[in-house]
C-alpha cells in the first residue's frame, strides 16, 4: 500500500468560515433561510503536500506546471525532484512520491512490480512532454553544425577527436572549424535522456553505435556530469566541449542539425512531434497506458527523430483519496491546453496533441481512489486486479 504524503491543512471545524450571509445585497431568494445559506468558496478539492521526482528534461516544464495548478489549488504544496528518470521511475515504486517522470516508460518488470506502489492495481504512463534533444557544443565563433547520425556516433566513442577532422569538414564546407579538440560530456546519472539519444544512434548508424539503448553510458571513457544542468555546465565551461541534453537547456551553446534522409534538420518543437504522431503504441500494456515505440528511422525533413517523449508514471489506484485527487487533478491539469502551453513557453516543447489530451484525461478520470469506494473492498481481492496485460 502507498504511503501516505500529505498533510491535512483545512479541518471539518473551519468549514463553517466559508458561509456568508446574502444580507445587504438588496435581493431576497426563495428557498434560503439564515440555516440553509450556501457557501460562496467551497472546501478545496487538492488540499495536501505531494512529491514527484525524475526527468530533468522535464524541469522545466514541471516548475510551469506546478505554478499553474497552484493558481488553481493554492493549498495543494506541491514539491518536484529532478534527479533523473532512472531514480525517478525507482523513487516512485518505491512508494515515497505522488507521481514519477520518465523519459523512458515502465519497462514490462517495472510494470509487473508497479502493485504495492499502486494499492493492488498498476503503474500508467502517459506522455505529457515531447521534446526535441539537441546536439550542443562549444566552439567559438561557431553556432550551427550539421552532421549524420554516424558522424555524431564516431564523435562520442572517440574515433573523431578533432573539430577540423575530414568528416566534420565536409558536412560543413562553408564552416571555419579550429584545430582544436573535441571533449564529450556525457550523463552520469541514469537518465531517460542518455536512453533516448542511444536508442536513436543504434537505430540509425549502428555500426558506428552497436550499444544497446541503455539510460546508463555504455562506454567507460569521457567526461560524465549529472544531470541536464551538469552536463550543459560542463559543456559551457569547457572550448571544444560536445554533449546531447533537453533542448529547453541549449538555447545559449552551438547546435547540430541532424540529417534526416538527405537533408540536414535543425530541431524544433513540430518537427519532433511529428514523430510521435506517425509512431505506434507499444502494444499489451495496461488499460490507459499510453506508452510508444518511436520511429527512429522516419526519413522526412518534416521529421526531427532525436526526440524524447517523457512521461508522466501514475497508479490506476490510490488507497490515500487525497494524493489520487490530486494526481487526478494534476495529470487532467498538465494535459490541458493551458499546461501544454505553460510548457511551451517554458521549455520550448511541443504541444501534444488533441487526441493525446483526451487520451490522458480518460486516464486520469479512471484512476480509482479506494476510500471513495469502501463497498467494493469488501468484494475482495478481485476487486484489486489490474484491467490489463502488461507486455511491450
Amino acid at each position: 500500500m502507498r504511503t501516505s504524503l500529505y498533510t491535512r491543512l483545512v479541518s471539518a471545524a473551519t468549514a463553517g468560515a466559508f458561509m456568508l450571509p446574502l444580507a445587504g445585497c438588496g435581493v431576497e431568494l426563495p428557498g434560503f433561510g439564515a440555516e440553509d445559506e450556501p457557501s460562496a468558496d467551497p472546501e478545496p478539492t487538492v488540499v495536501g503536500e505531494f512529491r514527484g521526482a525524475g526527468s530533468s528534461a522535464q524541469g522545466a516544464a514541471m516548475e510551469a506546471w506546478i505554478a499553474g495548478f497552484r493558481e488553481q489549488h493554492p493549498d495543494a504544496a506541491i514539491s518536484y525532484d529532478p534527479v533523473g528518470s532512472g531514480d525517478g521511475r525507482e523513487t516512485f515504486l518505491a512508494g515515497s512520491t505522488a507521481f514519477g517522470a520518465s523519459d523512458v516508460a515502465l519497462n514490462d518488470e517495472e510494470m509487473a512490480a508497479s502493485g504495492p506502489a499502486c494499492d493492488g492495481g498498476n503503474a500508467i504512463d502517459l506522455p505529457v512532454y515531447i521534446s526535441p534533444i539537441v546536439v550542443t557544443f562549444n566552439v567559438k565563433g561557431v553556432d550551427q553544425l550539421n552532421m549524420s547520425s554516424d558522424l555524431i556516433a564516431r564523435i562520442f566513442t572517440g574515433q573523431i577527436t578533432r573539430w577540423d577532422d575530414p568528416a566534420i569538414v565536409t558536412a560543413n564546407p562553408t564552416v571555419q572549424l579550429p584545430a582544436l579538440e573535441i571533449t564529450p560530456v556525457h550523463r552520469s546519472d541514469d537518465s531517460g535522456t542518455t536512453d533516448n539519444f542511444t536508442d536513436y544512434l543504434h537505430a540509425t548508424a549502428p555500426e558506428a553505435w552497436p550499444h544497446d539503448p541503455d539510460g546508463l553510458w555504455p562506454l567507460p571513457d569521457g567526461f560524465a556530469a549529472e544531470g541536464t544542468g551538469g552536463v550543459i555546465e560542463t559543456v559551457r565551461s569547457t572550448p571544444g566541449a560536445i554533449t546531447y541534453a533537453d533542448a529547453s537547456a541549449t538555447a545559449d551553446l552551438g547546435q547540430v542539425a541532424i540529417k534526416v534522409g538527405e537533408e540536414y534538420v535543425p530541431y524544433s518543437a513540430d518537427a519532433a512531434a511529428a514523430v510521435v504522431d506517425v509512431s505506434p503504441r507499444i502494444e499489451n500494456r495496461y488499460e490507459h497506458d499510453l506508452a510508444f515505440v518511436l520511429d527512429r528511422k522516419i526519413d522526412k525533413s518534416f521529421a526531427y527523430p532525436m526526440v524524447l517523449v517523457s512521461y508522466l508514471v501514475v497508479c490506476s489506484r490510490y488507497e490515500d483519496k487525497a494524493e489520487g485527487t490530486f494526481v487526478k487533478e494534476f495529470v487532467e491539469y498538465v494535459a490541458s491546453v493551458e499546461g501544454q502551453e505553460r510548457a511551451a513557453a517554458a521549455a520550448g516543447s511541443a504541444v501534444i496533441s488533441p487526441d493525446l489530451q483526451d487520451w490522458i484525461a480518460e486516464a486520469a478520470k479512471s484512476i480509482y481512489l479506494t476510500q471513495e469506494r469502501p463497498e467494493e473492498e469488501a468484494a475482495g481481492q478481485a476487486a484489486r486486479q489490474p484491467g490489463g496485460t502488461a507486455g511491450g
